[in-house]
Formats: structure tokens, sequence, C-alpha cells
């Protein structure tokens, strides 16, 4: 394959390159096709394929014209928890929301789910797509997974947006024990995800009342998450249990990606632009404050009003920060690349 820069028409039409129209598509619950209350004309637009990336297959809903942008979310969620912000980005950019390894109807192996495989899975993931450039957006786990790809494969991602997190192995980890009630009812979930084996068994044919605690806990109200996006999520980890078992690998491995981490951070600050978002009622400035510490370029948004999710709880303002910190990269302040 030879690489070349996409012209302005070609970026336009990459859902006509031949890369993706050869991809499998997927069907069953969790696909386009079997998920709750999409929006008009969503499939119209999207479609799940299951794209081979590296030694697992990954399962991406991909839609829209223009630049590609990856869109990575996190616990407990999959690709849906984007839904309410890809069909208006679906009109400037070739729009990818993927279920990580361990999520949704992407392969689930017993390892690999460490920040440097989980970002050298993405980097597999748009090299079978045939972008060697692009934009990405990481929410909770996806900004562990973000920050790693930036730092590991510099050049290949233009802008980052990173959001609801704290990088373990960045800053000082919390204390186990402390003094504010509300860090720990915020945080207390941590060191019962990152046991071995026991945390399955406790939650299993008990789903409803862990993961359902967690979204009405960390959201801005009880019922900021809508029931059926919950119930969603939740039936997707109840009808697997290697679903349920790769929830918790991923605080499991923070073991490995603790010191993979501080060896990042050890390195040069980052260079690209960096756009830090939070919830209002939840990370609020921990964001921004700590993305300083590692990159040069950061800009800052916080959503008023939202907790944890603001990408289901305030859509319309995550998405206006969205478009606007993504602007200059759709209007082609980097071309992006193709393999053809």
């Amino acid at each position: 394959m030879s690489e070349r820069t996409a012209s302005s028409a070609e970026r336009e039409n990459l859902m006509n390159i031949p890369l993706i129209q050869r991809m499998k598509r997927a069907a069953g619950y969790g696909s386009v096709h079997d998920v709750p209350q999409l929006a008009a004309g969503f499939t119209d637009v999207f479609e799940s394929y299951l794209v081979p990336a590296g030694d697992l297959t990954l399962h991406a809903v991909i839609g829209g014209q223009g630049a590609p942008l990856l869109l990575l979310g996190g616990w407990p969620q999959n690709w849906f928890a984007w839904r309410h912000l890809m069909l208006p980005l679906a009109r400037s950019f070739t729009v990818i929301a993927v279920d990580p390894r361990g999520v949704g109807l992407s392969d689930k192996p017993a390892t690999g789910f460490d920040s440097k495989t989980l970002a050298a899975d993405m980097f597999a993931l748009m090299d079978a797509l045939g972008f060697e450039r692009f934009a990405m957006a990481g929410h909770d786990i996806g900004m562990w997974t973000g920050f790693a790809m930036a730092y590991d494969q510099p050049g290949r991602i233009d802008r980052i947006a990173l959001g609801e997190a704290l990088i373990p192995g960045v800053s000082d980890s919390p204390p186990l024990l402390p003094n504010e009630r509300w860090l720990s009812d915020f945080l207390w979930h941590f060191n019962f995800n990152r046991a071995r084996e026991v945390n399955e068994r406790l939650v299993e044919g008990r789903e409803s009342i862990y993961f359902g605690h967690q979204f009405a806990t960390k959201a801005g109200s009880p019922d900021a998450v809508p029931a059926y996006a919950r119930a969603f999520y939740i039936e997707q980890l109840r009808r697997d249990p290697n679903a349920l078992r790769a929830s918790f690998d991923y605080y499991r491995a923070i073991d490995e990606s603790i010191p993979q981490n501080r060896e990042r951070a050890r390195s040069a600050k980052l260079t690209l632009p960096v756009l830090a978002f939070a919830g209002e009622l939840a990370c609020g400035g921990s964001v921004e404050a700590e993305l300083r510490t590692v990159a040069d370029n950061v800009q800052s948004v916080i959503i008023a009003g939202s907790g944890h999710y603001p990408a289901e709880e305030k859509p319309e303002a995550m998405l206006e920060a969205l478009q606007a910190f993504f602007a200059p990269y759709a209007d082609g302040e980097h071309d992006a690349m193709l393999y053809l």
C-alpha cells in the first residue's frame, strides 16, 4: 500500500474507501441494529462493523464524511454513550465509535487490559480502517487510553479531547481512606473493581444493583443517564460473563498501567492540542490540572450541571465543546492520511 495525503474531496468520501466497505458488518444485541431509542435516521448514516485489529476483532460503529474522529468511552459503557453526539459530528467527520477489548461486541480475551496494549489496539483499529492520522475523544477509561496513545505514537493524533478521569500513575493516588465522604463515594469502586475474582462472584446476578448504583451516584442526579441506557449497559454485562470479568480486568491491569504511565509522564510534555473536559458535579477542575502537568497546549471546558457522563447528561453542551475544539481539524488544519 502507498501512503499519500488525502484531498478535500477524498476526505469527504472516506466511507467509500474499500477498506471499510470490505469489513464484516455486525448484527445482534449491541450493534446499531439492536439498541434502544436511537435518533431517527441514525442507521441511515451509521453501520456496525467487526474490524480485525491486531490479534482481536473490535466492534466499531462508523459513519459520516470528513476527517476521521475516534470516540472511545469508558466503564461501564460502550459506543452507545456517544449516540447523541454522533449524528451531528458525522456532518463534518468520519466518526468511529468503538467498543474496546472486553466490551460489547468486541473480543473479550483474558489479558491485555494495560494501557500499552489498549493503545496498540486502537492504533491497529485505525490502521485496519486505513487512517494513519486522526483526531480523538476519550472519556473515563477512554481518557487513560487516549493519553497512552498520544505518548506512544506521537504525530498520529492531531487533536485529542480527554475527560472525566484521573490517569493512574500520572497524579498521586488518592488516599485509601479519604477524609471527605464525597471522595470515598466517588472512588470506592476502584479498589473493589481491582480485586481478583471475588468481585465477579459478588456482582454476578446482581448487576443491576452494582452498576445501577454506579450510574445513579456518579451522574449529576440519579436519572441523568436515562433508564433505557442504564438498562442496556447493564444487560450487555449480564448476558456475557466474560464482559463482566473484562469490566474488572481494566482495573486489575492498573498494576501494569501505573508504571507505564509514570514512564510516559517522565518524558517531554505532549505538544498536540488537548481539550480537558469534565462535569461540574464530578471531576470539575481536576482533569485540566492533571493534563497541564503532561501537556503544553491545553484548553478546558467544565460542563455545567453535569456529573460523570456529560455526553449523555448534557449532550448539547458536550457537542458544542467538541465541535469548537475539533473545528480547525475539520477545516483542514492537518490533512488526514489514507493507506490506499
